[in-house]
């Protein structure tokens, strides 16, 4: 079995609608996006908004993540604490919604949903350097 390494990239202004749009269609600005930036919230106290990156993956993935650099201090339901960049805190955040709403409501967000996990679980087993931290927030 070979693993082909899944790459990321940043996407630019002209790309930063289009992308989110393609994947989750009109459920994106409605309720994937203020989704993710809730969990941000409420799992670290030194979130206080602002502007995120987009990022696509060669796999098809999607994700998000504050701008910056962090860190941000985590706090999770299931007992986890610890530190993060801000990379990371998206990718934990985007887990998080994109498996909470691949459980109900509409049926074509739910796939999306679905699928957007697995693929961005993939990018973060196989290429991001805090992959521990990330499934320790989320498991």
């Amino acid at each position: 079995m070979t693993t082909e390494t899944i790459w990321r990239d940043p996407l630019d202004d002209a790309r930063r609608l289009a992308k989110p749009a393609e994947i989750f269609g009109v459920y994106f600005p409605a309720r994937v996006e203020p989704y993710v930036f809730g969990i941000a919230r409420s799992l670290s106290r030194d979130y206080g908004g602002g502007y995120w990156e987009f990022y696509a993956l060669s796999n098809g993935g999607f994700y998000m993540a504050p701008a910056g650099d962090g860190p941000f201090g985590v706090s999770c339901a299931n007992g986890y604490e610890g530190t993060m960049s801000s990379d990371a805190l998206g990718i934990a955040c985007c887990l998080y919604a994109y498996s909470h709403l691949s459980f109900g409501g509409p049926a074509a967000l739910a796939e999306a949903c679905a699928t957007q996990y697995h693929l961005l679980r993939e990018y973060m087993l196989g290429e991001h350097g805090e992959a521990r931290a990330i499934l320790a927030a989320t498991d």
